[in-house]
């Protein structure tokens, strides 16, 4: 059965991050987020990409999955229901629908994905709903990556 495996980068560094993807066998990092920018360094569409590829890990950046910035403000305070109805619109126009058919041409061909976003845990990221909608039409196996946490040493 064909897996599509999801991850987040919330507390995790770009190493810790690309060894989760290298362990697991994941070929391409589809990155879901509408807006690849990031204040934590090496998590920038540039750097995470020159990173993961280090691995042997592909980048693919699906700008038109990403969460609308009004779905990016429910999420952030916690209004997890509003976000999954924005992104569920969302999902609905013309350049979503491409990509997500798009995204499931590549599923099919049985390459290993990992969607990325920011959450750690998905049940609270719309790279869940990405998921379910592709596992919706394919039938495949949804398993959810964690990179170690980030960790602070003293000098």
């Amino acid at each position: 059965m064909t897996r599509l495996f999801t991850i987040g980068y919330e507390g995790a560094t770009p190493n810790a991050l690309a060894d989760a993807l290298a362990t697991a066998g994941v070929e391409t990092l589809v990155d879901v987020r509408a807006v690849a920018n990031s204040r934590r360094p090496g998590f920038s569409k540039r750097a995470l990409a020159a990173q993961v590829e280090e691995r042997g890990v592909g980048y693919l950046h699906m700008r038109a999955l990403g969460t609308p910035a009004d779905g990016r403000a429910a999420a952030r305070s916690g209004r997890h229901d509003d976000m999954r109805r924005i992104f569920a619109a969302h999902l609905e126009t013309d350049a979503a629908k491409e990509e997500l058919a798009a995204l499931k041409a590549l599923t099919r061909t049985g390459k290993k994905l990992c969607l990325l976003c920011f959450e750690r845990e998905s049940e609270h990221c719309h790279r869940l709903m990405i998921a379910e909608r592709v596992d919706a039409e394919l039938d495949i196996e949804i398993e959810h990556l964690h990179a170690l946490p980030a960790t602070f040493e003293r000098p």
